[in-house]
C-alpha cells in the first residue's frame, strides 16, 4: 500500500455524521465502506484525517463528543469541518447562519484544549486568523476528477493541467499567482467561500480580462 511507504501522505476522508447522514449525501453504503478504510489504517499504524461539511442539519451533531470520539477510536486524527457552501439553487437553506458560524467557532476552540493529540480545522473560520483564504495555492488547491488544477473545490476555474506538469508549476500557474498578488483572497464576503461569493471576478482574471 503507497501509504505504508509513505508516511508523509495522510488521507483525509469525507463523512457527514453517522450512517444516514453520510449515505443520504455521498451514496448508499458510503458510510460503512468509510469505517471499513478506518479500520484499516487502524489496524495498520497509519494516519487519517476526515472532512465533515457542516450544515444547518449535522451540526449539532458532528461537534457533538460521541461523534468525535468514535472517529478518535477508530484512529482518526485530524478533523476539518468545512462550512456547506450553496452550490446548487435551492440549498441555500443549508448553509449555517452567522449564529450557528458563531457557535461552531468556539466549539471548536473548545475542542482544541480538551482534546489532545487531534487537530481541528475549520474552513473558512480559521482564515480570519491567517489573513486570508488559503485557496490558489496559499496554503492548497484542488485538483479535480480531470486534473485541472483549481483555486478550491468551490472555485472550478483552472488554467494548468496537473497531467501535463508538475505540482511545482501548477502553483505558480497565472491563474494562481494572480489571485495571491491580488486582493480578492483577503476580500470581505458573507461567510462559506469568498472565491465561490466572487466567481465573476475569478473567471475574469481566468480570461485575462
Amino acid at each position: 500500500m503507497k501509504f505504508d511507504r509513505c508516511r508523509n501522505l495522510i488521507p483525509v476522508m469525507s463523512i457527514e455524521g453517522d450512517r444516514e447522514r453520510t449515505d443520504s449525501r455521498r451514496g448508499k453504503g458510503i458510510y460503512d465502506r468509510l469505517i471499513a478504510t478506518m479500520d484499516g489504517f487502524y489496524r495498520r499504524h497509519l494516519m487519517f484525517g476526515a472532512s465533515v461539511t457542516v450544515t444547518k442539519e449535522n451540526m449539532v451533531s458532528v461537534l457533538s463528543d460521541d461523534f468525535i470520539s468514535e472517529l478518535a477510536k477508530r484512529g482518526c486524527r485530524l478533523i476539518i469541518y468545512v462550512e456547506y457552501v450553496p452550490m446548487s439553487a435551492g440549498t441555500e437553506d443549508l448553509a449555517p447562519s452567522d449564529a450557528e458560524r458563531e457557535y461552531l467557532t468556539g466549539r471548536i476552540a473548545e475542542l482544541r484544549k480538551s482534546r489532545d493529540g487531534a487537530m481541528f480545522l475549520s474552513f473558512p473560520g480559521d482564515e480570519k486568523e491567517s489573513g486570508g483564504c488559503f485557496a490558489a495555492g496559499r496554503a492548497f488547491f484542488h485538483i479535480n476528477s480531470h486534473g485541472g488544477a483549481e483555486p478550491c473545490p468551490f472555485s472550478p476555474f483552472s488554467d494548468i493541467n496537473v497531467r501535463d506538469t508538475s505540482l511545482r508549476e501548477a502553483v505558480a500557474s497565472r491563474l494562481f499567482r494572480e489571485l495571491r498578488s491580488g486582493s480578492l483572497l483577503a476580500a470581505e464576503h458573507d461567510g462559506g467561500c469568498v472565491l465561490y461569493e466572487k466567481r465573476e471576478q475569478v473567471q475574469a482574471l481566468l480570461s485575462g480580462e
